[in-house]
């Protein structure tokens, strides 16, 4: 049962770091926010399993902030491409 909870917590941790990173490649933006979704998938499920596991808290935040922050950053890339299609 503990390489399961570790294992999931650990891809939480992971994932949750890659879609931080997607909120540089702008268009891109939606992989980061896919990727945070399964981050906080994994997430809960390893917190459900082991409340104490800091790995699995951490994967859970991350993922909360790479989704808030890679929709922030995909609106504001198309708003920008809106705006400057209507100046052509």
């Amino acid at each position: 049962m503990e390489n399961g909870n570790n294992g999931k917590a650990t891809a939480s941790l992971v994932l949750g770091i890659i879609s931080l990173v997607f909120i540089f490649f702008g268009t891109y933006a939606f992989l980061g926010i896919i990727l945070a979704i399964i981050g906080l998938v994994l997430g809960i499920q390893a917190k459900k399993e082991d409340p104490n596991d800091s790995k699995a808290r951490a994967g859970v935040v991350l993922s909360i902030v790479g989704l808030a922050l890679c929709a922030v950053t995909f609106v504001a890339c198309f708003a920008c491409i809106g705006l400057f299609a209507s100046l052509a």
